[in-house]
Formats: C-alpha cells, sequence, structure tokens
C-alpha cells in the first residue's frame, strides 16, 4: 500500500478558502471573467516561474510546468463555469451573483487544480505539465474550441486527465472504469409559431399551446418505440413556455430539452424521429417550427490502458478507496480531448446529501485535500 506521506507535509488547508472565494463568483459559459482574474492572480504569484508559463484563450487559461527530464506531457483539465440557477444553500459564501451558482462543483475542481498546480511550482515535475483552466463545459461547450485552438495546439499533450465530483459517493472515494463512461449528449429547442387569437374564437387561431402539448407527450414514444430496448436513450423535456395572458390564444410556444445516447447512432436516430414529428406538427396545426440542438456532446471515452493503470494505482493508495464505476447518462465536453488524447475521467466523491445542478449541493470540503493528494501522488508516480 502507498500512504502518500511525501505529501502529507504539503498544506491543503488554503485552497478550501480559493473554494470558497470561487463559490461566490460562478459566471456562465465564456463570460468567467471575474473567474479568470481570480485564478490569473493566483497563477501570477506563484514561484520558480523559470518552468512556469501561461497563457490565456478567450476566458480560459493554459499554464505549463516544464520537466526536469521530461519525454511527455500531462494535460490536467479543470472546467470553470457556474449554472443559472439560484443558490439555496444558507451557506455563509452563498454566490454573490443572482441566479448564478457553482451546482456542479467547478468551485472545488478548480481550487484542486490550483492545489496540484502550487504543488509542482514548487516541486520541478520530472515531466511536462499543463493544466487546462476550461471555460463553458456547462454550455455553449468550450473543450471543442479550446482543442481546435492554437494555444492549445503548441502546448498539447500526451496524455488527459480530468475529475467530476461525485455528491452521492463519500469524502476518500474515487470511481471510474475503462471505455464508456458518460453519455453522447445534445441540447434540444424546439421553437413553434402559429395564430394568437382571442379565446372566445379559438377557430379562428393556431394554439400553439395545444401543438406543443402534442409534440411533448409524442417525444416521449421515441425511446420507447424507436431505440433498441438493448440500447439505452432519454429525452428529457425540461421546460415549456407559452402565451401572454389566459385569454389570449397562444401564437407562440418554446420547448427546451435534452438527448442522451450510449453511441452516436442512437443520435442521429432520436433526431431524425424528433424531425419527423415535428414536420407532422406543423402539418397537423398548420404552424410553422424550429429545431435548435445547442451544444452537442461526445461520449466521454476513456482509454483502456492509461485507465487501467490510474485504478492499478489507486487501489495501492491507502487513504482512498476504489469504486467501479457505471455508465451514467451525464454529459460532459471533456469528451472532445479524449477523442484525439488518450486518458480519462474519474470520479471524486464528496458525500453532499443534494446532488449535482442541485440548488442546494453542499460538497464536504475535505474532499480537496484528498483529491491534491492523489493528484500529486499520480503526477509523480505516472
Amino acid at each position: 500500500m502507498v500512504s502518500g506521506k511525501d505529501t502529507l507535509a504539503f498544506n491543503t488547508e488554503p485552497f478550501i478558502k480559493i473554494r470558497k472565494d470561487l463559490h461566490q463568483i460562478p459566471e456562465l459559459g465564456f463570460q468567467e471573467v471575474k473567474t479568470q482574474r481570480y485564478l490569473l492572480n493566483y497563477i501570477e504569484e506563484l514561484p520558480n516561474k523559470d518552468w512556469l508559463e501561461w497563457k490565456t484563450w478567450r476566458t480560459g487559461i493554459l499554464v505549463r510546468l516544464g520537466g526536469s527530464s521530461p519525454t511527455r506531457t500531462i494535460g490536467y483539465r479543470t472546467d470553470i463555469d457556474g449554472l443559472p440557477i439560484e443558490e439555496e444553500t444558507a451557506l455563509p459564501f452563498i454566490s454573490e451573483h443572482p441566479g448564478m451558482m457553482h451546482a456542479c462543483g467547478h468551485d472545488l475542481h478548480m481550487s484542486i487544480a490550483l492545489g496540484v498546480l502550487t504543488y509542482f511550482s514548487g516541486h520541478q515535475p520530472k515531466d511536462n505539465l499543463l493544466f487546462v483552466f476550461q471555460p463553458a463545459e456547462e454550455g455553449p461547450g468550450g473543450a471543442k474550441p479550446m482543442l481546435e485552438s492554437e494555444e492549445f495546439k503548441s502546448w498539447k499533450p500526451d496524455r488527459m486527465v480530468a475529475l467530476h465530483i461525485a455528491p452521492e459517493l463519500p469524502v476518500g472515494t474515487v470511481g471510474t472504469k475503462t471505455g464508456f463512461l458518460f453519455a453522447n449528449t445534445s441540447e434540444l429547442f424546439i421553437d413553434l409559431k402559429g395564430k394568437g387569437g382571442h379565446a372566445a374564437y379559438p377557430h379562428q387561431a393556431n394554439d400553439m399551446v395545444i401543438a406543443a402539448s402534442y409534440l411533448v407527450t409524442q417525444l416521449q414514444t421515441i425511446v420507447s418505440r424507436n431505440v433498441s430496448p438493448l440500447d439505452s436513450a432519454v429525452v428529457t423535456i425540461g421546460k415549456i413556455a407559452g402565451g401572454t395572458k389566459q385569454n389570449i390564444i397562444a401564437e407562440n410556444a418554446r420547448i427546451e430539452g435534452t438527448i442522451r445516447t450510449l453511441t452516436i447512432d442512437s443520435m442521429h436516430l432520436v433526431k431524425e424521429r424528433i424531425e419527423g414529428m415535428v414536420k407532422g406538427i406543423e402539418s397537423s396545426f398548420d404552424c410553422e417550427l424550429s429545431i435548435d440542438y445547442g451544444a452537442n456532446y461526445c461520449q466521454v471515452f476513456n482509454s483502456e490502458a492509461e485507465t487501467s493503470a490510474f485504478i492499478d494505482f489507486v487501489k495501492e493508495l491507502d487513504y482512498v478507496k476504489f469504486f467501479e464505476s457505471e455508465k451514467a447518462m451525464t454529459g460532459e465536453d471533456f469528451g472532445y480531448f479524449l477523442e484525439e488524447i488518450p486518458g480519462f475521467m474519474f470520479w471524486l466523491g464528496v458525500g453532499s446529501e443534494h446532488g449535482l445542478h442541485s440548488s442546494k449541493l453542499n460538497p464536504n470540503e475535505d474532499a480537496i485535500d484528498c483529491a491534491i493528494r492523489l493528484l500529486i501522488d499520480y503526477v509523480k508516480g505516472a
């Protein structure tokens, strides 16, 4: 067993305060101006700049540490954006931005990344390290354009690693698996335009509340009647909006949802069926519909060799417990990095009563120390 004694002397307490600071300033995708400035202020104060350099990309940051005798570059990605959720935790460091919250743990993700970066800024690693502070994971998707940027390409790593907090797992637990981890995902926005009118004269109008209701009901048959029972898919409608007043027939309506599939072929199938149903609604209700698929994320598929080696490494540690993960229909744009670069994502237990994207998410901050030690030991032994 490996005790991680070498990292015990490294003080991780400051990164709990950093987490609290970042928790108070959540910002939406590609709007992370305060967050980027906070991170840059910290990075600029790090020691040993002779092997440390950085550059920005939009609202993100890339930080490179040159190794003492490098044979490769290990990349570590953290997401930095928040969600459009009104926080309901009553924490003393509650979000200062109304209607926005770090409800997916990206504040912890950043704090952990800064902890690992700080350690290696004072202890030069053998191999090169690249820390990727990526914007817009929650949408519209920052991984793909960042991956394609000249800034990233010039420092492109040979391996990519990332973590995500898992509220349902206790602190001290790490979970992952080889192969498929997270689903292919797509946003779904459908706008309906008909003809408004007086509630007393429905025959003179085309009611988009009714049309939207029919469409939502039909969409729920796609998975049960078009996707193979041996496959898996999800079509969830999370929001419907339409009309202006109780006695006015709605001229417009909007449906918002998400699609999750295990395979790209199933994603294409689901979208084909949605488009067919939309045409049917247009004909039935004499109206116009438009579809926007918004952000599309590919699956997170962990590389066999790199993931297996990480699992073996975790199992030898005495301060964490390994958990064999199952496939999940969660979406993560880290999958775009893994399409081009071998690597993996893993779950980090944070023991919260409330789950991801909850307005009451409250992760146990002890997980920060656990993750920093784990990643330092992993990089040193990789």
